[in-house]
C-alpha cells in the first residue's frame, strides 16, 4: 500500500513526527558519544548514515501537525533526569532510538510498505550497533 503522507490523520501525522524527531535525537546523541569521547570514526559514521537514512518527506507537512503544547506527556519522567555515567546515556539513547524506530516501522504500514522496511532496516542496524559498543 502506497499513500502521500498528506492523505494521513493529523493524529497519525503526529506520532510520526514525534517519533521521527526522537529517532533522530536519539542517534545523534550515540553518533557524538563514539565521536568525541570514544575517537570511534566508523560507528559514527554509521549512525550519521543512518540518521540521513532517517527522513520522510514532505517535513512541513509533519512539522504542521507539531503540537507541543497539547502534548499530554511532555513533562520529563523521574527517570530521565539523570544518568550515572557516559555509558547510561548512550544506553538510554539507543533504546530511545530502537523504540521511535518500530513506532515508525508500525505506523508507516499503514501507508507507504517502503518506507515502513526502511525504518525496520535501521532498528536492526541499531541493534547491530548496540552490541557492538557493548562489547
Amino acid at each position: 500500500m502506497n499513500k502521500p503522507l498528506e492523505e494521513l490523520e493529523t493524529p497519525l501525522l503526529r506520532l510520526i513526527d514525534a517519533n521521527l524527531n526522537r529517532l533522530r535525537e536519539g542517534i545523534r546523541v550515540i553518533e557524538d558519544i563514539r565521536r568525541y569521547c570514544f575517537n570511534d570514526e566508523i560507528t559514527a559514521k554509521t549512525l550519521k548514515e543512518l540518521r540521513h537514512k532517517a527522513r520522510l518527506e514532505p517535513y512541513f507537512t509533519l512539522l504542521k501537525t507539531r503540537d507541543i503544547e497539547n502534548d499530554v506527556l511532555k513533562t520529563t519522567t523521574k527517570s530521565e533526569t539523570s544518568r550515572t555515567n557516559l555509558t547510561a546515556v548512550q544506553t538510554a539513547n539507543m533504546k530511545r532510538a530502537q523504540e521511535s524506530a518500530r513506532a515508525l516501522e508500525e505506523a508507516l504500514k499503514l501507508c507507504n510498505t517502503q518506507d515502513a522496511q526502511n525504518f525496520k532496516e535501521i532498528r536492526y542496524a541499531l541493534y547491530a550497533i548496540e552490541k557492538k559498543i557493548s562489547e
